[in-house]
């Protein structure tokens, strides 16, 4: 399975005032908090926070079926700015995260070797289809429903599946 999120930083910048009293508090463990408190930009170790715990959390709600806003029981364990892990209950996910000047985004799997695995949705030429709220495409060689991850902010657009 896999999980995506991404955070337009122009349209982040402009509708979150994630420095609000509390806000840090209700979203991030106090290990995240002393990440973003510690960084060398602040908001985007939000947004690169955020980006995993979505992501992660795409992957945990198929899993398990659980749907909810419970974002302190995921927690992201970091390799560094761009590779880690998000944990929640006794699951975890491993996680790439690119962050450039527009976006942060992020990919969770369930194994680290399924990031070979990875392959980018063309939305004009994919059959996408959505129960419950989660998106399946159909495999048009043979009619499958195969499970994928959208995510979309502000100016950006993204779809992963695994192949292979």
């Amino acid at each position: 399975m896999i999980g995506n999120d991404i955070v337009d930083l122009a349209l982040a910048k402009k509708e979150s005032n994630w420095k609000r009293n509390g806000y840090l508090n209700k979203i991030f463990t106090t290990k995240e908090q002393f990440l973003i408190k510690n960084a060398v930009d602040s908001e985007v170790m939000v947004w690169n926070l955020w980006t995993r715990k979505e992501a992660a959390y795409k992957i945990f709600n198929r899993e398990t079926g659980k749907r909810g806003f419970f974002p302190l029981l995921l927690e992201c364990i970091f390799d560094d700015e761009k590779t880690g892990k998000v944990v929640i209950l006794d699951k975890s996910y491993f996680t790439k995260t690119i962050i450039d000047d527009n976006a942060v985004y992020t990919v969770a799997v369930i194994h680290e070797l399924d990031f070979k695995k990875v392959s980018i949705i063309n939305p004009e030429t994919a059959s996408i289809v959505k129960k419950n709220s989660i998106p399946f495409i159909i495999d048009a060689a043979t009619s499958t429903e195969k499970p994928i991850s959208i995510t979309h902010h502000g100016r950006f657009w993204k779809g992963v599946m695994l192949v292979g």
